[in-house]
């Protein structure tokens, strides 16, 4: 099968087409022939030697697919060869087959195609366990995530608001700003024009958030604590801006603040499951409505030019989920 390998890590030209065997799948796996395949910094992480897969896990890029059940394990009872589906992979997602955990499967959603289906596995896993099972937003709560016009940013943006909750964006360069509020952010702030801790204060009233998700780590950190309401949650998922941060102590303890971190690829397949299932009662349900959740996707390529997609990525300039088509 045609799969994007990485033989030395480097930039976007690093990744290139080759042929490799086609998986088996194990047990309690699912084969699932690939239609669609989500873009990730992870990915591109992974291609410039950062960013190791767990042991186990395939080499080849790609952390979340869509496309149909091609073969079941011998276990599994819960899919069906031609089913639709989208998934949460370990690696293997840039090629034709991909061989997943079953409970790291979910339909594709009604009216959804499987470009757009593709954006959702990686992007729901993270910010619905993130924000709502270990920050605990609630309705009624007000919620602030960087880089909103990422793939993360526009998800978390678009599930804050169907759950009830007041959500704002930090964003670079007005029309990023104008896509997160299109999105649903009540506000965006221009992190190159504003100090995103004096606006976010300003826009409420001076209380602050109660939730912030945190894709860039570093110095970000001790201003989300400054940016919190009381009791507030950080929840810190990457260290764009530096895997370091000094933190005020005492502004901590005087906001009674909580600083999360979690990583999502190495957890068990139980625990992804776990996440997975609760995505198929809570949010599933709303995905067929496309309002407030509806899919973002930037642009498409295909497989064979991933590494044209990575520049895409790595210019920073999409809005929502880059996406390869196989």
């Amino acid at each position: 099968m045609r799969a994007i390998v990485v033989p030395v890590p480097g930039g976007p030209e690093a990744a290139s087409l080759a042929d490799v065997p086609k998986p088996v799948p194990a047990a309690r796996e699912v084969l699932i022939a690939v239609a669609a395949a989500g873009v990730s910094r992870a990915d591109a992480m992974q291609r410039a030697g950062r960013y190791p897969p767990p042991p186990g896990a395939s080499p080849i890029l790609g952390l979340e697919v869509a496309g149909t059940v091609a073969a079941v394990g011998s276990e599994v009872t819960q899919w069906q060869v031609g089913d639709r589906v989208c998934a949460l992979c370990n690696g293997g997602g840039y090629a034709e087959f991909v061989a997943v955990a079953t409970g790291q499967i979910l339909p594709v959603p009604d009216g959804w195609s499987y470009a757009e289906a593709a954006t959702l596995p990686e992007n729901m896993f993270t910010v619905y366990d993130n924000v709502f099972r270990r920050a605990r937003l609630r309705t009624g709560e007000t919620f602030l995530v960087h880089g909103g016009t990422s793939g993360i940013g526009t998800t978390a943006i678009m599930l804050a608001r169907a759950f009830g909750a007041r959500a704002f964006a930090t964003a670079g360069g007005p029309h990023k700003v104008a896509a997160c509020e299109r999105l649903g952010a009540e506000r965006a702030f221009d992190y190159r024009e504003v100090d995103f801790v004096e606006a976010v204060l300003d826009a409420t009233g001076g209380a602050g958030v109660d939730v912030i998700l945190d894709p860039v780590g570093g110095d970000y950190v001790p201003r989300d604590l400054a940016a919190l309401a009381l009791d507030g949650r950080v929840a810190v998922i990457g260290t764009m801006r530096g895997a370091t941060a000094e933190l005020d102590l005492g502004r901590l303890l005087r906001r009674r603040a909580t600083v999360l971190g979690s990583s999502l690829r190495p957890r068990t397949d139980a625990q992804k499951a776990a996440i997975a299932g609760e995505l198929l009662a809570a949010v599933w349900p709303l995905l067929p409505k496309r309002d407030p959740v509806a899919p973002v996707v930037d642009s498409t390529f295909p497989l064979e030019r991933a590494a044209d997609a990575h520049r895409r990525l790595e210019a920073s300039e999409h809005v929502g989920k880059i996406v390869l088509t196989v």
